[in-house]
């Protein structure tokens, strides 16, 4: 006879692996002038933010406890999450305030060691059917490619350059991982956002020339060109 009293076997918890791309913010003095740049970022690409992790790099800072909870609570007030902070002392983390974040990197492949056989890694992404408005595509290995349009509100993030054999009217993010010879081609420039290795121009500084032709987007050093692409 069965004992019903007999408890179930325990489950056990099943615990996963997964890593996610964060925007990491690098405050500078003086603080209120560098919130002053993000407000502007979020007026011109008001869904720029949105639903992103970001974490706060407080290395190049000498904040109080009171100082980084403040700053926490402004960056917050303009809808942006703050996943964790980092480049700080872990007595300045308070209770209330996101966890210490430490180990992160820069999004890159590791290189397989020399002894082991290196399995060929997969450089590029082709899609053969649109980016539709809402959908986000991540790529940081390499090139993404778009047969069709990338829709308002969808989002192209690639270690690589950006390929896109229609109209561009979303945010294309090219070079992430550090690639600043990376670029963005199109066929018909209509973007919200466009940004190579953390440099970026939004829909009212690109050339209105441009607007709905072919155009090719470059860094020049530490600046963005946006050129038509013969």
């Amino acid at each position: 006879m069965m004992d019903s009293s007999a408890e179930p076997p325990r489950q056990l918890m099943r615990l996963r692996g997964r890593s996610y791309v964060a925007f990491v913010f690098s405050p500078v003095v003086p603080i209120i002038g560098w919130l002053k740049e993000i407000d502007a970022t979020i007026a011109r690409s008001p869904g720029f933010f949105v639903g992103k992790p970001v974490v706060l790099d407080l290395s190049a800072l000498d904040l109080s406890q009171s100082a980084i909870t403040h700053l926490i609570k402004s960056v917050e007030q303009r809808q942006i999450r703050i996943l964790g902070i980092e480049g700080v002392d872990a007595a300045l983390i308070g209770e209330d305030m996101p966890p210490l974040l430490t180990g992160g990197r820069h999004c890159y492949l590791p290189h397989a060691p020399e002894k082991r056989e290196a399995k060929p890694q997969k450089t590029s992404l082709l899609l053969d059917t649109p980016v539709r408005s809402g959908q986000s595509v991540n790529f940081i290995e390499g090139d993404v490619t778009v047969l069709g349009s990338v829709g308002s509100g969808a989002e192209i993030v690639a270690g690589g350059s950006i390929h896109v054999y229609g109209a561009l009217r979303g945010r294309a993010m090219a070079g992430v991982n550090g690639n600043g010879s990376a670029r963005i081609y199109c066929q018909k420039i209509e973007a919200e956002l466009i940004a190579i290795d953390g440099y970026y121009q939004t829909a009212d500084e690109i050339d209105v020339d441009l607007r709905g032709k072919p155009a090719q987007a470059w860094l020049d050093g530490k600046i963005m060109r946006v050129t038509p692409l013969n």
